[in-house]
């Protein structure tokens, strides 16, 4: 089976480059949907010979917007694609994986997703890489959703409508879980697949993207209530209730707010020691233990502002971290 790439981008620099040259030679066509790039990306672009798509910038930008944008250049072709590999501007296609993904969806018809495995290029950088690459590391076997890499065998993309370009954070979760109900079945295949450049190298960044991350757990929840529903309570528990408990209970007396920072304490510690039974080095699992019992007050945030822009019906905008 054929297969055709959509690569997202905009002002990518160094990273789109490297990521147009991953794909030469593993794939029959890439398209390229630039949002506004205001450096050399369409000038590097069209070096690569990569079709060109400009996003109507008119219009707030989604990723789903842009994929679906990449998707219907391919379809307007003389040559309607088979199998279509997503790509972000930021990330690079490990040589081979193309086609190792390609045979895996053609030995199977019933799979609507393959995706396979990213990790950081500069893991050790910055903490904030770190705990990217850890959440990039999920078991391979069959998936719920998957992340923004992914091949898609084309009639299944077109059957489910493609991406929600309202949604714009968690759109790949949104439009996965899409697929599964529409009853097609999606995998992980135990590959490296892309590389990515998360530079994400201060804590103003990570919060931003925390704050996107509530924002789609609010958003998918309202489209799909049985999905992302741990997450929401997660967040409404640590991030909500307890704070309101602590707060209010310090008027009565200085022992609920005692308590439950105490279970803020245990929550840490059970988090850290889980992070180190999947692998991670002490002091790296500590740090990232910090910051994964922070992650729920940004994710309330974005929780709100998502639920206010609702009730406000006003427009959707993405939340940018970088």
């Amino acid at each position: 089976m054929q297969v055709d790439v959509v690569l997202i981008g905009r002002n990518e620099g160094q990273r789109l480059v490297n990521a147009l040259a991953a794909v030469q030679g593993q794939a029959r066509r890439v398209v390229y949907v630039d949002s506004g790039s205001t450096d050399n990306s369409l000038a590097e672009a069209e070096k690569a010979g990569a079709l060109i798509v400009n996003l109507d910038m008119t219009i707030p930008f989604t990723a789903a917007r842009a994929r679906n944008a990449g998707f219907q250049a391919l379809a307007d072709s003389d040559t309607p694609p088979e199998l279509v590999q997503f790509i972000d501007g930021d990330c690079a296609v490990v040589d081979g994986y193309i086609a190792k993904a390609a045979a895996h969806l053609a030995a199977d018809d019933g799979l609507g997703v393959v995706t396979g495995w990213r990790s950081e290029i500069y893991r050790d950088k910055t903490i904030y890489n770190q705990l990217c690459d850890f959440e990039w590391r999920r078991p391979a076997g069959p998936i719920d959703a998957c992340g923004g890499d992914m091949m898609v065998r084309a009639n299944a993309f077109e059957a489910v409508g493609g991406f929600d370009p309202t949604v714009i954070a968690a759109e790949d979760d949104e439009f996965c879980t899409r697929l599964r109900k529409a009853g097609w079945r999606l995998e992980r295949i135990p590959q490296e697949m892309t590389r990515h450049d998360a530079d994400m190298t201060s804590f103003g960044q990570w919060w931003q993207r925390a704050v996107r991350s509530g924002h789609g757990f609010a958003q998918v929840g309202h489209l799909h209530p049985d999905y992302f529903v741990r997450e929401r309570r997660r967040v409404m528990l640590w991030g909500a209730i307890l704070p309101f408990v602590a707060l209010v209970g310090a008027f009565i007396t200085w022992v609920i707010p005692a308590l439950i920072l105490g279970l803020y304490a245990v929550s840490y510690l059970r988090t850290a020691k889980g992070l180190g039974r999947e692998g991670l080095p002490k002091s790296e699992a500590q740090r990232h233990a910090a910051l994964l019992t922070l992650w729920k007050f940004p994710n309330l945030i974005g929780m709100a502002r998502f639920h206010w822009r609702r009730l406000r019906r006003a427009q959707m905008r993405i939340i940018e971290y970088k």
